[in-house]
């Protein structure tokens, strides 16, 4: 079942959390760690969002991010496809 949308505003600061299903690992190698961050790198100059913290983990990642411009679902759309798809070419 999906989660409810999110209410965004400016200004706003963010904890996003994801966990593969099963508690699966998310970072098979320390290359997938290398590309997350690569992405969410891209992800911040596009959004134009600000982290303000993260941590990494092999089954799951934390986020604290700022949207001065209330567009969390810029990071979620940009984050997690370009990072799958990175990932899945780098075996």
């Amino acid at each position: 079942m999906a989660r409810p949308l999110a209410i965004e505003y400016r200004g706003a600061v963010y904890h996003v959390m994801n966990r593969d299903q099963g508690r699966q690992r998310t970072f098979l190698t320390p290359t997938d760690f290398e590309i997350f961050l690569q992405v969410l790198d891209e992800t911040h100059v596009l959004c134009g969002v600000e982290v303000l913290a993260y941590c990494l983990m092999g089954n799951h990642y934390h986020l604290c991010l700022g949207t001065p411009g209330a567009n969390l679902w810029c990071v979620i759309r940009h984050l997690y496809l370009p990072f799958l798809m990175k990932s899945l070419e780098n075996p």
